[in-house]
């Protein structure tokens, strides 16, 4: 297969490309280094081809995409750290970035895998969430849930080009993807808590740390965007990529202290010094993996304690 990541050098991005490599695929991948990073690729120089480039770059696109059999599209800004401070970016290539892939792959009639997000459903009380769930956002001046809009919109395009002009496409919506090459820049929560311990520095936990949430490896999360591109069934069809286990997030800063040996203490601080005015945060967030596990009989076989420590033995 002639493969093309879009996002290939980002952290779930750089983690396909070493699965489809393995499997003996031509790999392309398309990234501007804003959230991605050359060390996560490094290891594939000579394997792979390398485009350093805009989504945004219509031209540069389509060329890809017509060399390719197959388009996997990680591409996106993301980190809700980013989006607070990088708005218009952030819009403009969530959405537009995307609209680009998107027409590009149904004009050369490819088969198309969309990275979409849990985000999308906002903070909806109702869990575990389902891909029928409603979508639950606050309000435009909240900027945190811009992100979820334009994944949202990213998706009802491609739903419209399914129903319209047979685009060949499946979204997968990932669920708290973590594992070796995350960086902590962005918020993200699990890589900054694993490096604050390995250095024995104070675990900071924002607001009181009793949200939860469900972690999944990146190799089980890319383990299920392999399938869902293999199987024809999928295709006009959205899932749930996500872990088992729901842990709060001041259980999960104990557990790495734990895990890690670390003397690290845990100090709380208030959203309002974490974040810029306009962050709001949901509670729970718990995904139902039961659509694919049935579609595609996959569920993930990576447990949080050898997420904490395969991140850990990457980090030290």
């Amino acid at each position: 297969m002639r493969v093309f990541i879009t996002g290939g050098a980002g952290f779930i991005g750089s983690h396909l490309a070493d699965a489809c490599i393995a499997r003996g695929d031509a790999v392309t991948i398309l990234d501007n280094m804003s959230t991605g990073s050359a060390k996560n690729i490094a290891h594939m120089q000579g394997k792979i081809e390398i485009h350093e480039g805009d989504i945004r770059d219509q031209a540069l696109v389509e060329k890809l995409v017509e060399q390719s059999d197959i388009v996997f599209h990680m591409a996106a800004a993301l980190g809700v750290k980013n989006i607070m401070e990088h708005t218009l970016e952030s819009i403009d290539r969530n959405f537009n970035g995307s609209e680009i892939v998107l027409h590009a792959v149904t004009k050369y009639n490819k088969r198309l895998i969309i990275a979409s997000t849990s985000e999308i459903y906002g903070k909806n009380p109702n869990q575990p969430l389902h891909e029928e769930s409603d979508r639950l956002v606050g309000a435009p001046q909240k900027i945190r849930w811009t992100y979820a809009d334009a994944k949202a919109l990213e998706e009802a395009v491609a739903h419209t080009l399914h129903k319209t002009h047979g685009l060949k496409v499946t979204t997968v919506r990932f669920f708290n993807t973590v594992g070796p090459r995350q960086t902590g820049q962005y918020g993200m929560v699990v890589p900054r808590f694993i490096q604050s311990a390995l250095n024995n520095e104070d675990i900071t936990i924002y607001d009181d740390g009793s949200q939860s949430r469900v972690f999944c490896h990146v190799k089980d999360a890319v383990r299920a965007v392999i399938k869902l591109s293999e199987s024809d069934l999928t295709i006009g069809d959205y899932f749930n990529v996500g872990g088992v286990g729901e842990i709060t997030i001041k259980e999960l800063a104990t557990k790495v202290i734990e895990r890690t040996n670390s003397t690290s203490s845990i100090r709380y601080i208030p959203y309002s010094e974490a974040y810029p005015a306009g962050f709001e945060d949901m509670q729970r967030r718990v995904p139902d993996i039961s659509k694919i596990r049935h579609a595609i009989d996959w569920q993930p076989q990576i447990s949080l304690n050898e997420i904490i420590d395969s991140i850990s033995a990457s980090s030290a």
